[in-house]
């Protein structure tokens, strides 16, 4: 007899491979420097690996509290309050997480039901829509305005607020917002949040506010977290990640922030999901944490990434977009003195990849419907000689 192989339909039938993995694989084929994922290739500070070896060296090896061990939460609580006024409850409003990314997905799942529908941004991190479908929630997606100078060539990106406001209703549940904004590197003003908070002022509509490139704003310019909004922090969900801030992607450890009312229906499907979070990271984390200069220090530290990578890119043909915010640059294509000018963004960053050797990441990618704009999106959180050796080869284009 043969044998039966079940069959079942997928929970994300338009889900494959995502474009993160494919060029990192395309770079790793052809020996291309990869600034395509978002990741430093330059170690964490020493003292937060001794910090975590002390906690695994004093038995700190056991589950953790299910919402993250308190001196983690009190320190979490201490930094957002220092920063942006806003006091949450360490006890009741506060959840450590495996990440930015499960931090979304468990803010999504305890709220939206099947039918409701969830606002988002496109271009947008590739996790919203999976994890919107996965809740059976219906995406509601706008684009960010492009603006083009008088050459055609991208010059920024504008919250198109006269869309958004023709897409909340009260079918909306939530809406994904995403300061610093990963791709675009564009940040929300002041401006932006009065406009939002006028938006949903009326209505039953939450807010997830990824916030995990909330320590890496420039020029002087201070980010505009939802924590300095009480009219919108009574209705939002505040994402983090210590990967991003301290460098240490791999370890997967980030924070939820909400009302009590939310965090305790965030906590139930949280417990259901990862139930905790590394206990030596744990531990490390909150001692880091308590040594405020790792974070303020932190803005300037990518800074001089980002001017150092800027500097490099004005010698090639590329038309450099504004960058002031995130470790991520965006670049305009479309002019340079080459035939691949014309490949969409997709074959041009593979191009990259297999003729030049540097990784790139199609900002296309991150609609799901690709939107060619000739943009693609380089990664500067890597050590200097990385960068050195990535420009002199893009150089040459």
């Amino acid at each position: 007899m043969p044998s039966l192989s079940p069959a079942f339909p997928s929970r994300l039938p338009n889900v494959g491979t995502t474009v993160f993995t494919v060029m990192s694989a395309l770079a790793a084929q052809h020996k291309a420097i990869n600034l395509g994922q978002g990741f430093p290739d330059f170690a964490c500070d020493p003292h937060l690996i001794a910090y975590v070896n002390k906690a695994m060296l004093d038995s700190h090896n056991q589950y953790p509290p299910m919402v993250g061990i308190p001196q983690l939460r009190h320190g979490i609580r201490d930094k957002i309050k220092n920063l942006y006024g806003h006091e949450y409850d360490a006890d009741a409003e506060i959840t450590v997480t495996a990440g930015g990314t499960q931090g979304i997905l468990t803010a999504i799942l305890c709220c939206v039901s099947p039918g409701d529908e969830v606002v988002i941004i496109e271009p947008a991190y590739d996790s919203y829509r999976p994890s919107i479908e996965l809740a059976g929630g219906k995406v509601i997606a706008v684009s960010l305005t492009t603006i083009r100078d008088a050459q055609g060539q991208v010059s920024s990106y504008e919250i198109p607020w006269d869309q958004l406001a023709k897409v909340v209703n009260p079918k909306t549940r939530l809406i994904m917002i995403n300061s610093p904004h990963n791709p675009t590197g564009m940040v929300w003003q002041k401006s932006d949040v009065d406009q939002l908070a006028n938006l949903v002022r009326n209505t039953n509509a939450l807010i997830v506010s990824d916030e995990v490139y909330e320590h890496m704003v420039y020029d002087g310019a201070q980010h505009e977290s939802i924590a300095r909004y009480p009219e919108l922090v009574n209705r939002s969900f505040l994402i983090s990640s210590f990967g991003k801030t301290y460098h240490v992607t791999g370890w997967k450890v980030g924070y939820v922030a909400a009302p009590a009312e939310l965090m305790k229906e965030f906590r139930k499907v949280h417990q259901f999901n990862v139930f905790t979070v590394n206990t030596p990271m744990q531990y490390g984390l909150a001692q880091y944490l308590s040594e405020s200069e790792h974070y303020l220090n932190l803005p300037q530290f990518y800074q001089a990434k980002r001017d150092f990578f800027k500097a490099g890119l004005e010698k090639t043909g590329f038309k450099l977009l504004p960058t002031p915010g995130t470790y991520f640059q965006c670049v305009d294509y479309s002019n340079i003195q080459s035939p691949q000018s014309k490949l969409n963004e997709g074959d041009f960053c593979s191009w990259l990849s297999t003729e030049i050797g540097v990784a790139a990441i199609p900002v296309s990618a991150f609609y799901e419907n690709p939107v060619e704009s000739g943009v693609v999106r380089f990664c500067f959180a890597k050590k200097e000689q990385t960068l050195t050796d990535a420009l002199q080869r893009l150089e040459r284009i």
